[in-house]
């Protein structure tokens, strides 16, 4: 019998689908609600010790991206985020969980906001599985290329997501 794919899903994000105002930034010129949206995945390797979140837009104008969203150590037994589990408030995040430092110098989710100009960027929601329950090295002051270095030899699987915002 196969096994079930590890798959992420969002009631509320679609994959390739516009992403809804709610889940834009506030601030920088853009006038979202700055929300992260509600994450479900299903199928994660057995042998998972923990999961990471990143959202990553490869399409920002800095060498190597703009990171969204930084969020790792969540343990095993988790398999979704609510809305708002990135709020900079450490009660929404799941328990034991760490939130990264994003492209905005900040904790928490950071929505998109391309900067005008730049046109359509793709936002990719990503969730790795991990065979450790604590990335060793990371804490909160963790941006996303550092967490990528530190847990490159530990992904079992990976699952993404990826929603558009800007205009052309």
């Amino acid at each position: 019998m196969a096994a079930t794919p590890f798959m992420l899903s969002s009631p509320a994000l679609h994959n390739g689908a516009m992403i809804d105002k709610q889940f834009i930034y506030h601030g920088y010129g853009c006038d979202g609600a700055n929300v992260s949206p509600p994450l479900h995945w299903s199928g994660a390797p057995a042998k998972a010790e923990s999961f990471a979140v990143t959202v990553w837009d490869p399409d920002a104008p800095l060498r190597g991206g703009w990171w969204h969203w930084v969020l790792f150590d969540i343990r095993a037994s988790t398999d979704s985020l609510s809305a708002g589990a990135g709020s900079a408030s450490s009660s929404h995040a799941p328990p034991g969980s760490v939130e990264g430092t994003t492209s905005f110098r900040k904790t928490g989710y950071g929505g998109p906001c391309p900067p005008p100009g730049t046109g359509r960027h793709h936002y990719i929601f990503t969730v790795y599985a991990l065979d450790v329950s604590h990335i060793a090295g990371a804490n909160d002051a963790t941006t996303g290329p550092e967490l990528t270095a530190l847990m490159a030899k530990h992904i079992l699987g990976k699952t993404t997501l990826t929603g558009r915002y800007g205009n052309y």
